[in-house]
């Protein structure tokens, strides 16, 4: 009564059998089928910087949407529990594709340090553990690295970015990562700056292969 479960879409009240979101709100949220589709929409994002065996993202995002709702709560109000539904959605959506079951390990883009303790999760973690969890891989969160805490949106400009992206993030060892193909995850897509160059650092490894998995992309 004092409580009350309420959708984290529309912030409507949550009927008996509804969880996290309200059945119109799941109606309602534009799923991208890319996946299904073999779309080339998020590798495109990324032609030329860096290749990619599988990108994917579950959703579409647009500003004062439904996505940018459930976002917001995600990263800012400690909602959690987002990140869990989109990674159990989208996990049992990739295990039936042959393409993502040569998967051998899921890497989430890490948080900064102080970022980390500021927010006290990071919210892409549930949503990796849930895609590896479908996958029946490994989750690695340690591997990589943000040696640089930067603003939201210091990828914007890529020219002024390129000088920089080779000290924002570092691996901290290699030789459980040799050889494997590595499902990176990250909560959006908009330039493709931060994929990029996470996947540069992780390509580093010697035989590595780079899928992406993302919660959203914007349009």
């Amino acid at each position: 009564m004092f409580f009350p479960r309420v959708c984290l879409g529309c912030s409507a009240h949550l009927g008996d059998n509804e969880t996290y979101i309200c059945g119109l709100c799941r109606h309602n949220l534009p799923v991208t089928n890319f996946h299904f589709d073999d779309s080339e929409t998020v590798r495109n994002t990324l032609y030329g910087r860096v290749k990619l065996e599988q990108a994917t993202a579950l959703l579409h995002f647009s500003k004062k949407g439904i996505v940018q709702q459930l976002m917001h709560n995600l990263k800012y109000r400690g909602h959690e529990e987002i990140g869990e539904f989109l990674g159990k959605w989208l996990g049992e959506e990739l295990k039936s594709i042959a393409a993502y079951n040569t998967i051998d390990v899921v890497v989430p883009v890490p948080l900064h340090k102080s970022k980390l303790r500021q927010r006290g999760y990071n919210q892409v973690t549930k949503f990796g553990q849930e895609l590896a969890k479908a996958l029946e891989v490994d989750f690695n969160s340690s591997v990589l690295q943000k040696t640089i805490a930067t603003k939201t949106q210091v990828f914007k400009d890529r020219l002024l970015r390129t000088s920089s992206d080779s000290a924002i993030f570092s691996i901290s060892e290699h030789h459980s990562l040799k050889g494997k193909h590595i499902l990176l995850v990250d909560d959006i897509i908009t330039t493709g700056a931060t994929i990029e160059s996470c996947a540069n650092v992780l390509l580093q490894i010697e035989g590595v292969k780079i899928s992406v998995a993302t919660m959203a992309i914007t349009d």
